[in-house]
């Protein structure tokens, strides 16, 4: 995907990649540079929680490792 950047250092994230990432208004996004790429992460602060999101590795949802730990796994 190919976009211009605006005369005021500016550009528009595809929508596919935004629904894709989940970037929302109001999402901050954190900007540096490795190895003359831009690279552009979710930043979520000192958030307790998302500190921790991804740290199970595991490929079932929220809610399916929920209902395991209610005894609800039918």
């Amino acid at each position: 995907m190919i976009a211009t950047v605006a005369e005021r250092g500016q550009v528009t994230i595809p929508k596919s990649l935004r629904i894709s990432l989940g970037i929302t208004p109001k999402t901050k996004l954190n900007f540096k540079e490795k190895d003359g790429k831009l690279i552009a992460e979710k930043f979520f602060g000192n958030d307790p929680v998302h500190k921790v999101m991804g740290c199970l590795k595991t490929k079932k949802s929220s809610d399916e490792i929920m209902k395991t730990l209610r005894g609800n796994n039918k």
